[in-house]
């Protein structure tokens, strides 16, 4: 299990939020997913074997917002 921060840009409204946290929680491999408003990042453990940050990236830029960085982290 790894642990993905994605760094987005400015978040508009909570709704926004809800938008993104339903998406990347949709996708396969995924969990503790986190949308952290007032900092625009998002926060999700996932399984390498069943998804990538790029995938999850590319779902957030096809709901029409902006990802400045992704970072990757094993979980212990």
């Amino acid at each position: 299990m790894k642990k993905m921060i994605i760094q987005l840009g400015t978040l508009t409204c909570p709704s926004c939020m809800q938008k993104i946290e339903n998406a990347v929680s949709q996708q396969k491999g995924v969990g503790n997913v986190k949308v952290l408003f007032n900092a625009s990042k998002v926060k999700a453990d996932f399984q390498a074997e069943q998804t990538s940050p790029e995938v999850l990236q590319k779902v957030i830029e096809d709901l029409g917002y902006e990802v400045e960085t992704v970072k990757v982290k094993e979980l212990s």
